[in-house]
């Protein structure tokens, strides 16, 4: 089969496309017919090396995965071959990724993919849309009617913080720099979309909510603590999820007396069970039509190495000039 792969870390352009085997499914595995793999900020990291998991060598890219169950192998019960089925977690923890024709995995990471969504766009909500969950409701604890801020709404997790935290019942607030994705975010329903180039935020934000914010939802590598800390609310749950090389300060003396928290997580800590909640709500709310996939930009697989490069650019490098996940398409798109 054809996959996307590296034969060792390097940048963007170590990315080759051709032929490796095609898997064969074991006891308790699906063999899946790719339609679309999309890509992530943890991808970048694993193919640099600046994330270190167990990996073989060809190592196929790609953490999220969208297509038709091809075949099973013994003892799989949830799925059979016709199926659609999405999922995530793929190349990561020794697991090949998805950027390839066909990919094998436990069918415990796949779900049944709702029929309104193509296969590019099952592929673009699985990692967000489940680190969005983990965070807001496993972390954080959202209840209904309470606020939630968000750092770049128009963002692969923000768009699907603002969404699912609105299907919840909460009011939401969340920032944006550009216009297209200032429009998105309020088209997404955000209570309240700021511009972090020219509004004065915190200031903002205590006037949207006096109180302070219930659930603060942090995705930018490098947090500011003395800003995110005085903004909380009373027993307020600040959620961090990124920043790996990041060491804020931090405002002791803000944060004890209000009974705050800080809950930092990895969405790939979580067992297939845990994530399989965040899978079935996501899919009750697409079929309600409170969760929708923001695709942004489509590459096929022969362009594996320019979609990582352009993802790179846009999330390291703040190019800007993306509103939406990064898929590659492979087999029927």
């Amino acid at each position: 089969m054809r996959a996307a792969y590296i034969e060792s870390h390097g940048d963007a352009s170590s990315i080759r496309v051709g032929e490796v085997p095609t898997p064969k499914p074991g006891p308790g595995e699906v063999l899946v017919r790719v339609g679309a793999a999309a890509i992530n900020p943890i991808d970048l990291y694993l193919r640099s090396g600046r994330v270190a998991m167990p990996m073989s060598f060809p190592y196929v890219v790609g953490t999220d995965v969208a297509g038709t169950v091809e075949a099973v192998g013994p003892e799989v019960t949830r799925f059979r071959p016709g199926d659609r089925v999405w999922g995530s977690n793929q190349g990561i923890l020794g697991r090949q990724g998805s950027a390839a024709e066909y990919i094998c995995t436990n069918e415990r990471w796949l779900y049944s993919t709702p029929p309104r969504l193509s296969d590019i766009e099952a592929a673009s909500i699985a990692l967000v849309g489940i680190t969005a969950h983990l965070g807001l409701f496993e972390r954080g604890h959202l209840k209904p009617h309470e606020t939630v801020y968000v750092s770049g709404g128009g963002g692969g997790v923000g768009s699907m913080v603002i969404q699912m935290a609105k299907a919840t019942g909460a009011r939401v607030a969340t920032t944006a720099g550009h216009e297209p994705t200032l429009e998105l975010c309020q088209s997404l329903g955000a209570d309240l979309v700021l511009n972090y180039k020219t509004d004065d935020v915190p200031a903002r934000l205590r006037e949207w909510s006096e109180e302070g914010i219930d659930v603060w939802y942090e995705t930018q590598r490098e947090p500011d603590l003395m800003t995110i800390v005085p903004l909380l609310r009373k027993r307020g749950r600040a959620i961090l999820m990124a920043g790996r090389d990041a060491t804020p300060c931090f405002p002791l003396g803000s944060f004890y007396p209000r009974n705050c928290s800080i809950l930092g997580f990895a969405m790939f800590n979580y067992e297939p069970d845990d994530q399989l909640t965040c899978a079935e709500d996501m899919i009750r709310w697409i079929t309600q039509d409170r969760l929708r996939p923001i695709v942004g930009r489509t590459f096929p697989l022969d362009q594996a190495a320019e979609a990582q490069q352009f993802l790179e650019d846009n999330t390291v490098g703040g190019a800007g000039t993306l509103v939406g996940k990064v898929v590659i398409t492979v087999n029927d798109n």
